[in-house]
């Protein structure tokens, strides 16, 4: 079956960075446009970036210019490198396994990692 096992989140100051990779298996991976979404508590959630099969990416205007989405198709692994954070990024950080590319629309989940930014 498909799984989709995220790490790489935790306590973090303002400004600071992380990383976040997500292992994929049971998929032919490199077919896969891949998301990363985020829920912070009491909000729905939203789209934090999204990378193509061809790895074209994408990014919400709230994220530009701090994260990265990047895809290792010999590893299976998606990242999301996410650089000067700000308290309002605590969330739990979802990784997708997309079932349409463009628009994206997702169709597998990870079960979250929490990354908490103190300020």
């Amino acid at each position: 079956q498909v799984q989709l096992v995220e790490s790489g989140g935790g306590l973090v100051q303002a400004g600071g960075s992380l990383r976040l990779s997500c292992a994929a298996s049971g998929i032919t991976f490199r077919i896969f446009a891949m998301g990363w979404y985020r829920q912070a508590p009491g909000k729905e959630r939203e789209l934090v970036a999204v990378i193509t099969s061809n790895g074209t990416t994408n990014y919400p205007d709230f994220v530009k210019g701090r994260c990265a989405i990047s895809r290792d198709n010999a590893k299976n692994i998606v990242y999301l490198q996410m650089n000067s954070l700000k308290p309002e990024d605590t969330a739990v950080y979802y990784c997708s396994a997309g079932l349409r590319e463009s628009p994206y629309i997702p169709g597998y989940w990870g079960q979250g990692t929490q990354v908490t930014v103190s300020s």
